[in-house]
């Protein structure tokens, strides 16, 4: 029992004396040196070399004019072109260099270069740790590689990733762009940046800001997802994330997105949107709507899908499918919009419809021309099947003008003179100051004029062949009191800017706002590069009805 006892004892003290010689560190090799001395009053306990000096020490090389051994310390010192070499990868050249082969470590200064196949870094001091294959610089540094110049304060080398690291200023130059971070990994083989604190792009093309980022150097393409934003000269692009292509100059952005129209201060927002910039043209859908700013009041158009195209001066809005639109005195719907800012055309196309103040108005075909001088709302024409009613406030009864076209003029944006012409006709309420009910106005004319005061009738004139007459309104039975093609869309008006979107848009954007949130609540969330190609009841005023020249033979007239 002693003698197994003894055994095992042996065999773990072999075993530990084993372990201890393996993790000793190796001693520095000279290799060559064409002299050598001792001289303890110059530098005691160390072995001096001069002349093409070289030593060897576990796999790196380190050559010199003429260098101190502490053969003792393991540990040399080295003066003039100092170059220390690990494989075929990595080159540390400098005037003055210390190694300490106990901790595998290196220290360069006077002039140090650090060169690898894919850059090469300068600066004034370098310290190299063998052990975790890291290099450190604490002084001002300027990397080069085939593509870009990068400049530093500080930084880190990581050997096997051939990643640099950057904890305080850094500039990278490309010919076309500089980027400037206080944080930033960028590996010199791929030429991959990852931006992880504040940091800018900028270009001749547009200037670029984000907290947190990728940036691809050789492709020229580029991820951001944190408080990130494009600005071009004449647009702003933001949303919870971005990609960018500079080589076509492509832009996309996923999630609250944001386009801001710098020069006429208009905004797109949705949570799609594509932008190109070489095209003039964007599209954003995913609750998309525009916000322009018409007379000091804004006006808000919303479709499945907006697109804007051409060059600032000639552009063009289309909205699809369903579209709605508010202002504070006007709203309405159609199917699609086409509105031209250079001939200051909108058209509501398909099925229009349009609520100015209590009055709707529809037709076949809507347009909305303003005036690009005074940036104003000028006029209103309505063509083939006009219709225009509004609900007597106090009866069930609805006032009625029906014809062929429609022609308005706006008057401090707001709809003043009204031109209704062809087949007119026209059931209205008439009421006295008192708003007491005069009679029910029944009448047909081949053109009708209306002056409108704050969105109300004021007064209305009849036209050449005019019949009809004011009926009390015991004598106008209900079946009368209505004109062929009636019906009324009250339920259907846009009151505010938040109706234009529907249940399942409301629904769909908390959901999108809470993704966003839930996101920017995880930290260290690694970066992914996306692809190029992505699947974002008032009282009314007195009405007065006047006799208008020549033709008219009816006259029907209210107390004012």
């Amino acid at each position: 029992m002693k003698k197994l006892l003894f055994f095992i004892s042996y065999c773990l003290l072999f075993l530990s004396v084993q372990s201890i010689f393996a993790q000793a560190p190796k001693k520095i090799i000279v290799e060559n040196a064409d002299y050598s001395d001792v001289n303890q009053e110059l530098m005691p306990d160390a072995l001096l070399l001069t002349g093409n000096v070289k030593v060897n020490h576990d796999g790196v090389v380190l050559t010199c004019n003429k260098a101190y051994f502490f053969q003792k310390e393991n540990y040399l010192k080295a003066f003039g072109n100092v170059q220390l070499v690990q494989g075929d990868t990595l080159f540390l050249n400098s005037k003055y260099a210390e190694y300490n082969g106990n901790f595998k470590k290196a220290f360069a200064t006077g002039d140090a270069v650090m060169s690898s196949p894919d850059a090469t870094l300068q600066t004034d001091t370098i310290n190299f740790d063998r052990n975790v294959q890291e290099v450190f610089y604490n002084s001002k540094g300027t990397i080069v590689n085939k593509d870009n110049t990068l400049v530093s304060k500080s930084g880190r080398y990581y050997v096997a990733q051939k990643k640099f690291q950057f904890l305080t200023e850094v500039t990278i130059t490309n010919p076309k762009y500089v980027i400037k971070s206080n944080h930033l990994d960028y590996y010199s083989n791929s030429g991959h940046s990852y931006l992880l604190g504040p940091s800018t792009i900028t270009s001749k093309a547009n200037y670029i800001y984000t907290e947190k980022g990728f940036y691809d150097t050789k492709k020229n393409i580029a991820h951001f997802v944190r408080n990130s934003y494009i600005k071009y000269d004449d647009r702003r692009i933001e949303g919870d994330s971005l990609f960018y292509n500079r080589n076509t100059e492509f832009a996309s952005a996923t999630r609250n997105v944001k386009i801001t129209d710098s020069i006429n201060k208009g905004v797109v927002k949705g949570h799609y949107a594509e932008l190109y910039k070489l095209k003039d043209s964007m599209f954003v859908t995913k609750r998309a709507v525009a916000i322009n700013l018409v007379e000091n009041d804004s006006v808000y158009i919303h479709g499945t899908k907006l697109m804007v195209t051409g060059k600032e001066g000639e552009r063009i809005l289309r909205a699809y499918n369903n579209v709605r639109f508010y202002k504070t005195d006007m709203s309405g719907k159609c199917d699609s919009i086409h509105s031209n800012s250079k001939t200051a055309l909108t058209k509501l196309i398909g099925n229009p419809i349009l609520w100015n103040g209590e009055n709707q108005i529809t037709g076949d075909i809507m347009h909305l021309i303003g005036d690009n001088n005074t940036k104003k709302l000028d006029s209103l024409k309505v063509l083939n099947n006009t219709f225009l009613v509004s609900r007597d406030t106090l009866s069930t009864g609805f006032n009625q003008v029906k014809g062929l076209n429609l022609f308005g003029k706006f008057k401090e944006g707001k709809l003043h003179d009204v031109d209704v012409i062809k087949n007119t006709e026209v059931i209205y309420y008439m009421r006295n100051d008192a708003n007491e009910l005069i009679g029910i106005n029944k009448n047909v004319s081949s053109k009708i004029n209306l002056i409108l005061e704050n969105n109300a009738v004021e007064t209305i004139t009849f036209f050449n062949k005019v019949d009809g007459d004011i009926y009390p309104e015991a004598d106008l039975p209900e079946n009368a009191r209505k004109l062929r093609g009636l019906v009324w869309r009250g339920d259907e008006r846009i009151k505010s800017k938040d109706d234009i979107f529907t249940a399942e848009e409301n629904e769909m954007n908390e959901k999108l706002i809470q993704e966003g949130k839930d996101e920017n609540a995880k930290e260290n969330v690694p970066m992914k590069v996306r692809k190029e190609t992505l699947d974002y009841g008032k009282k009314k005023p007195a009405v007065k009805t006047n006799t208008a020249k020549a033709d008219t033979t009816k006259t029907a007239k209210a107390k004012k």
